[in-house]
């Protein structure tokens, strides 16, 4: 008895966290098209997805796809078809891999940020004093990220698709002496244009997934600074698991609409 009781108060709190996640999401999102608009938060947001995200990203990619070529010459090589090395390699990057490790490491990075950024500004009491000050937090703080997030992790995950398939390249070349343009005409007659509109549609809302949960938890930030530590570990690990299950749904998606 005791065990369901404790089931049903875990189920209706997390219903409750996720409607208020929801909530923020909605509110977030369409403060994109309402005014006043502040192109410098939404630059200065941008700028720290995007610039100080692309090198870590391009090097996860980078060694993904080197990786990957090597699985797949050892796993091709039982059939003879270790020629198509290329094709398999740029389609499991541009439909899974690189949308997802991309979302995943801009969300540890960036999303942590947000949570102690906003965190910190909560136990401060600063939210509040915006609040009496006439101005909307979620205006001023959740709409910009959201905002650069949506915009700069599709274009993120293209650069590391392209560093991927470069590293691919690079293990073919060197292993199995392919010809490169052998290997890019592999590539091209492969990937079609459904196969790039699912990777970086993914994307789009996994930036929104990483914006939302990083304000989220840290809005939620109780505790001084020991609190904000917990936000931001809370929100690494919520995001990273929520882009995994999402990535599934998504994909099923995508592969009934194309």
């Amino acid at each position: 008895m005791n065990i369901l009781l404790s089931i049903d108060v875990v189920a209706k709190k997390s219903i409750l966290l996720i409607g208020q996640a929801t909530i923020l999401a909605i509110k977030g999102f369409l403060g994109i098209f309402v005014p006043p608009f502040n192109l410098r938060l939404a630059l200065r947001e941008m700028d720290n997805f995007g610039t100080g995200s692309l090198l870590l990203v391009d090097i996860i990619a980078l060694f993904t796809g080197m990786v990957m070529a090597l699985q797949t010459i050892y796993g091709l090589r039982m059939y003879g078809a270790e020629m198509y090395v290329g094709s398999v390699v740029s389609l499991s990057l541009v439909r899974e891999l690189g949308p997802v490790l991309s979302s995943i490491m801009v969300g540890a990075r960036v999303g942590s940020g947000i949570a102690a950024e906003i965190g910190s500004m909560q136990v401060t009491e600063q939210i509040d004093a915006m609040r009496a000050l006439g101005a909307s937090p979620i205006k001023k703080l959740v709409t910009p990220k959201i905002f650069a997030a949506m915009i700069t992790l599709p274009l993120l995950t293209v650069t590391a698709d392209i560093i991927g398939i470069f590293g691919g390249m690079i293990i073919a070349l060197f292993e199995l002496e392919i010809d490169r343009t052998f290997y890019i005409n592999s590539i091209l007659t492969t990937i079609t244009i459904s196969d790039l509109l699912s990777g970086i549609g993914k994307t789009v809302f996994f930036g929104l997934l990483i914006a939302v949960i990083g304000c989220f938890f840290g809005l939620r930030t109780t505790g001084g600074t020991t609190g904000v530590g917990r936000s931001t570990t809370i929100t690494v690990v919520t995001t990273s698991i929520l882009i995994l299950i999402f990535d599934f749904f998504l994909t099923k998606l995508f592969l009934i609409i194309f």
